[in-house]
């Protein structure tokens, strides 16, 4: 081991020990907020952009060793557990100021953490915060449109039909950013990256066929291959989360397992890039030479934005999605809320005389807590909790396949229990008239399952073994999800 490296982890350890029990010790240290961690959270400064430790490999630990770890928006116990390789039990006798139900975890709070070594461990440089990833708060007042229109690049000029019309760049852009609820910062420095899109006058020459070196059949295009693009960095992202994603395999079939400190946004990138890049390339990508060096000139520092989910994050009170007194069947369990893969973040309910073909139905899907519509487009409309009109904030909630006619309109304020359109099979790929809802918090997918489960009316959502599959329960009843509308799916909202 090099004296450097001794001497960066010994006075990285020995600040974090200092810093928890200066904070312990003085309640100016305590931030303002009131949860199960409120009085035990110190005030530490926020991750450098570029860490003076990101190129150092980490050392051979001892089964079981104690490290530090500071929480990154977003971590929970069993995602902690997942990546270092250890149990939830072993954390939490660690750090005995962590409640046994804790949610997500407060960003910045300094852990211990057992930790079993794992070979082939990735880079540990963070190319960005998981704030800049998302299309979240930090992405509202950014003008895509207007910030396209002032660089050189081909992009400002470009266009393509897409999603049923004829877009321009900036709107390409948006649209994939508001459907995958990914930065448009970040697909623009995707592309600026692999096609000069921002810089070239000149747009390459596969434009019309791959030009983000997704090879496939029926990927032809910008549109559809930033489609993929958008899906496959949701993979790595919530794939990270969720505890679904473990290894990256190379083009060459060389593997690599994400650093355990490493944080979503940067694993989306690894899986990404990993998919089209062989691995001297991807080398250079994931380092500050790649793609951070194309995002920071375009947008600036990356890590100056706020974290996006606090600790604690609790839904707030929902009701079931259709009118009071009716049954409807529960038709498909924890499952993508948007693309596909992860995250399982959707449920679907249908009338259940609608099961099984497409067509009109005169049931209502009705709004599950008041708000406002913030986005109104072919089949889907988001519901804003909070009432500021922008879904990026707060508690959003995802409605898909609602037919055109009666559908809610953007702006439309509505009270819990209204109507907002007929189940359908618009906007989306469907074998029958359902509606399919999904929960966003600060742009951040929400799994239907797991910590933060989707809690209708007291019926708690349970995923299975695969999407689609899994439960709904309240109390001693449980709905099994079909799509079949068997009996055992049938939900009465008395």
């Amino acid at each position: 081991m090099s004296r450097r490296k001794s001497f960066i982890q010994l006075f990285n350890k020995f600040s974090r020990q200092m810093i928890w029990i200066l904070c312990l010790l003085l309640t100016a240290c305590l931030p303002q907020i009131q949860d199960p961690f409120s009085d035990q959270i110190p005030s530490i400064p926020a991750t450098p952009t570029l860490s003076a430790i990101s190129i150092l490999g980490r050392p051979i630990y001892s089964p079981g060793e104690i490290i530090d770890y500071t929480v990154q928006s977003g971590d929970t116990l069993t995602n902690l557990a997942f990546r270092f390789n250890t149990t939830v039990e072993e954390i939490l006798e660690e750090n005995p100021i962590i409640p046994e139900d804790a949610t997500t975890l407060p960003p910045e709070l300094p852990m211990k953490i057992p930790i079993y070594y794992e070979a082939l461990w990735g880079s540990q440089f963070q190319i960005i915060p998981n704030c800049a990833f998302i299309n979240g708060p930090a992405q509202v007042g950014f003008n895509v449109a207007e910030f396209i229109e002032s660089q050189p690049g081909w992009l400002k000029t470009y266009q393509q039909y897409a999603a049923e019309k004829q877009r321009s760049g900036a709107e390409i852009i948006s649209y994939v950013s508001s459907s995958f609820s990914i930065s448009p910062r970040v697909l623009l420095a995707i592309l600026e990256y692999q096609t000069g899109a921002l810089s070239s006058p000149f747009p390459p020459d596969n434009i019309e066929d791959y030009p983000l070196g997704y090879v496939e059949s029926g990927y032809h295009g910008l549109y559809i291959q930033l489609v993929w693009a958008a899906n496959t960095l949701n993979q790595g992202y919530y794939g990270w989360l969720v505890n679904h994603l473990d290894t990256i395999e190379h083009l060459d079939r060389t593997i690599e397992h994400p650093d355990p400190w490493q944080n979503a946004a940067t694993v989306a990138f690894q899986y990404y890039f990993s998919q089209i890049e062989p691995k001297s390339e991807y080398e250079h990508t994931i380092s500050p030479h790649g793609l951070f060096s194309i995002y920071q000139e375009y947008f600036g520092d990356p890590w100056s934005c706020e974290p996006h989910i606090p600790g604690s994050l609790r839904q707030p009170t929902l009701m079931l999605p259709f009118e009071r007194g009716k049954t409807w069947a529960f038709t498909g369990g924890p499952h993508t809320g948007w693309g596909q893969g992860d995250p399982w973040a959707a449920l679907d309910f249908a009338p259940p005389s609608e099961v099984g073909g497409c067509e009109i139905t005169s049931e209502w899907a009705v709004a599950v807590a008041s708000g406002i519509i913030a986005r109104s487009e072919v089949g889907l409309i988001e519901l804003d909790l909070d009432g500021d009109g922008d879904p990026r904030t707060g508690w959003a909630l995802l409605y898909l396949h609602l037919g055109t006619q009666h559908k809610a309109r953007e702006g439309d304020q509505v009270e819990a229990g209204d109507p907002l359109g007929h189940p359908s099979c618009e906007g989306g790929e469907s074998t029958g008239s359902h509606v399919h809802i999904a929960r966003k918090y600060n742009g951040e997918w929400i799994p239907a399952s797991g910590i933060i489960p989707f809690n209708l009316d007291g019926w708690i959502a349970h995923e299975g073994g695969s999407e689609y599959q899994g439960t709904l329960t309240r109390f001693t009843e449980t709905v099994v999800a079909s799509v079949e509308a068997e009996e055992k799916s049938l939900l009465n909202f008395r």
